[in-house]
């Protein structure tokens, strides 16, 4: 794959650049939007690297090259692997069964056909990767199998796995036809890190009920006598940029202007997602249609915004669920709009950063009312640029973020009388008490940022690496 081996190997689904065709037809290489890029993108240039990933178009068939100072090994996908492995198996079967199956998860055989192949071709490139006694760092779903396959092609390395979306109990996990195949490939890993402590636990249980291996406390007994670690590393954001952001001038100007063109509401509701079945997006539209409907608040004196890039067009779950959130804002702009005042502002694209972190800045209230989600990062991003310790964020309890920003307005997004209530809350919330609540959530941040995330995870397999060999830790076995 490449003649010079690396002492550092990310693998994941996607490169950390996007190809951007220039005004000659060069090939320009622009560094990805997204909290992993920014989470490695430091430790890559400290350490001799190289990553491992798909360049996001089909049949693009590239050879190793270098952009922003990292080495990069494209992995060729074709259309139907696009449409198998990536479209079918990660993001119809597993993102639905991963996501307590808010969408039906689709079980084919050729899907995981394909996934087992297109994990075997990001496992041989790691493996050639790879210099001797060095590192792999797997991340997420769509690679749950490399962990044991490069263990297989190369026993001397250190393997971790990062899996950024939730793991789902067992109960559900069940009923993956591949389900023991999956546990056996992630149990390559010497460290494998969930974001939320119920995640690991649901792992360890599918572990001793499928495989009927031994857990001794954050460990697992495989058969070739390893104990990888299995624990929660919850992931963070980089808070610098957003800090900067919003000490601009600028931007701040644009935040006043965003105001005065929703017609200088008293409030401004926020929400900023993926357009995901599991963000939750209907329930908030719901909520407050219905607040308006009852007149408990009026268009003239509260507008929500609702960002929602576009995500997974061609899959048709996100088809419907696009045209149903569509119909609903209609409805509700239909009913209460006036000449003056929108009731719901829906974006259906994506904004640069400077731009959102004027969003921000001009929310009153962020709700952030996933239905279930790994982590959600957006949540942090908007404390993150709260400097004036104002703003009121409304947290699903069903997000990752919940178990470490607890002085949000905390909601199940189901109970959607409990949401209307919490959303006239945070409306009313006195300075007082935003201040008391957003200062505790940006010491939760500020503390717990993403180089925190990754300096953890790194001393992890530093660990793994130094006691491989030595005898197995004392531990109670868990029931």
């Amino acid at each position: 794959m490449t003649s010079r081996q690396a002492e550092f190997v990310v693998v994941a689904n996607r490169l950390p650049v996007d190809r951007v065709i220039g005004p000659d037809g060069e090939d320009i290489w622009r560094t990805s939007p997204g909290g992993l890029v920014a989470a490695l993108e430091p430790v890559m240039h400290t350490v001799d690297g190289a990553w491992v990933g798909w360049p996001g178009q089909a049949d693009l068939v590239l050879e190793p090259f270098e952009a922003n100072g990292i080495r990069l090994i494209p992995i060729a996908l074709s259309e139907q692997e696009v449409a198998e492995y990536y479209e079918g198996f990660s993001n119809d079967t597993i993102w639905p069964l991963y996501h307590d199956v808010i969408a039906p998860p689709q079980f084919h055989r050729e899907w995981w056909e394909a996934y087992v192949t297109v994990n075997r071709r990001f496992a041989e490139a790691a493996a050639s990767a790879v210099a001797e006694n060095g590192t792999v760092w797997v991340h997420d779903y769509q690679l749950q199998l490399v962990p044991a396959m490069v263990r297989e092609l190369r026993p001397d390395v250190t393997i971790g796995y990062f899996h950024h979306i939730p793991f789902p109990a067992h109960g559900l996990y069940a009923q993956l036809p591949w389900r023991d195949q999956v546990l056996q490939g992630l149990l390559g890993a010497d460290v494998i890190g969930f974001q939320r402590a119920q995640d690991a636990t649901n792992f360890h249980t599918a572990v001793r009920r499928r495989l009927h291996h031994e857990v001794r406390a954050s460990s697992v007994d495989t058969p070739d006598g390893r104990w990888p670690l299995v624990k929660a590393f919850p992931i963070s954001i980089d808070t610098t940029p957003y800090r900067e952001l919003a000490q601009r001038p600028d931007i701040r100007a644009r935040a006043v202007e965003i105001r005065q063109e929703l017609g200088n509401p008293r409030r401004i509701l926020l929400g900023v997602d993926r357009l995901d079945y599991t963000k939750g997006i209907r329930h908030r539209i719901k909520a407050y249609g219905e607040l308006l409907d009852q007149g408990r608040l009026s268009v003239e004196d509260v507008t929500f915004v609702q960002v929602a890039s576009p995500s997974r067009e061609r899959v048709d779950a996100y088809v419907h669920l696009r045209d149903e959130i569509e119909l609903s804002v209609a409805r509700i702009n239909g009913d209460h709009d006036t000449t003056g005042h929108t009731a719901i502002r829906y974006l259906h694209q994506g904004f640069p950063r400077e731009e959102m972190v004027a969003l921000y800045l001009a929310a009153d209230v962020m709700l952030v009312t996933a239905l279930r989600d790994g982590m959600n990062l957006v949540a942090k991003e908007y404390v993150a640029t709260r400097d004036d310790n104002r703003g009121v964020l409304v947290l699903s309890e069903f997000t990752g973020a919940a178990d470490e920003l607890r002085s949000a307005v905390r909601v199940n997004p189901h109970d959607i009388e409990g949401l209307k209530e919490a959303i006239l809350a945070a409306i009313e919330m006195p300075p007082a008490e935003q201040g008391r609540r957003m200062r505790a959530l940006r010491k939760r941040v500020l503390e717990h940022d993403v180089r925190a995330w990754s300096t953890s995870f790194l001393d992890a397999l530093a660990a793994a690496r130094a006691r491989r060999g030595a005898p197995h830790p004392q531990g109670e076995t868990e029931s």
